[in-house]
């Protein structure tokens, strides 16, 4: 990957709506070999995809909470913990951590009353779980922007 290569990704990481003759000017390339770098970056998995930031609050989502898990320390009850959150779309994040918590979970619902349905009927009812712990955000300090690409 070359610096030209980390100038496409840096400009597609702010703008990825950008139009492939819009993004040739702005790292200095004409259109098809711009594009042609853009698909062999895709074709490596270097860019894994494209999506929509959306605003939490225009989608009753606005309430997040920084949830620490201890699971029972055996292969099936992780396996059957990790298993069990694919399932639940409140959970928009999930790791798995060396040492305790073991695991940590980023949630996104509408409010207090939505997350302590959620706490009551589905995180503490899983298989597995000893603790959990929850820290509720009251702002949020730095947004993602993606990762940083000079090397």
């Amino acid at each position: 990957m070359d610096a030209i290569d980390r100038d496409i990704l840096r400009e597609l990481q702010s703008d990825g709506r950008l139009s492939n003759q819009e993004l040739a000017q702005r790292v200095g390339l004409t259109p098809s070999p711009c594009m042609r770098r853009v698909r062999q970056l895709e074709q490596d998995g270097v860019i894994q995809g494209y999506r929509a930031v959306i605003d939490p609050e225009a989608v009753e989502r606005g309430f997040e909470v920084l949830v620490s898990v201890e699971v029972r320390r055996d292969r099936e009850a992780v396996e059957a913990f990790e298993a069990a959150l694919q399932d639940i779309p409140d959970v928009i994040e999930a790791y798995r951590l060396f040492g305790s918590p073991g695991c940590l979970l980023r949630i996104a619902v509408a409010d207090l009353r939505a997350y302590e349905r959620l706490w009551i009927e589905k995180l503490t009812a899983l298989t597995g779980i000893t603790e959990v712990n929850s820290q509720i955000i009251m702002k949020r300090i730095k947004e993602p922007t993606g990762l940083p690409v000079d090397h």
